[in-house]
């Protein structure tokens, strides 16, 4: 008896133990210095993820990334996001896939800087960023 429960504990507990490998309160992530537009901050990397918070005070270029795809979590601000052929409002508690070689922009709306957490995978170390141009980019409406 006493060896089923502890082989259920240690069932039960495994998840747990091996989920937190880092803990960071995302609201506790503020930028450095004053910046111009853009500020990035790393939050975790291995060679399959990379998180980061990204502060934007005016606008994300149009760009893409040909070897990685990008989840995008809203917590602060509010904006105007392109992805792909498609422009949406975008505001805290929005999240956004952006599928691997798919266009993206954004513009932001909001009198504060628009705070997102950035999940890229594989790992993203800076170099898969392929500017638009403007006109290649804009939708068709």
């Amino acid at each position: 008896m006493q060896k089923k429960i502890n082989l259920f504990l240690f069932l039960f507990l495994l998840p747990v133990l091996v989920v937190a490998q880092s803990y960071q309160s995302l609201d506790t992530i503020k930028p450095s210095a004053d910046y111009e537009n853009i500020y990035t901050r790393i939050v975790a990397s291995d060679s399959l993820v990379s998180s980061f918070v990204i502060f934007i005070k005016k606008e994300v270029k149009a760009h893409k990334h040909s070897l990685h795809s990008e989840h995008i979590y809203i917590l602060d601000g509010a904006g105007e996001m392109l992805v792909g052929d498609k422009t949406f409002k975008i505001k805290r508690g929005d999240i956004l896939f952006v599928p691997k070689n798919t266009i993206h922009s954004l513009k932001v709306a909001s009198a504060i800087p628009v705070k997102v957490l950035s999940v890229q995978t594989p790992m993203f170390d800076g170099k898969d960023r392929i500017f638009i141009d403007p006109a290649i980019a804009a939708p068709t409406r």
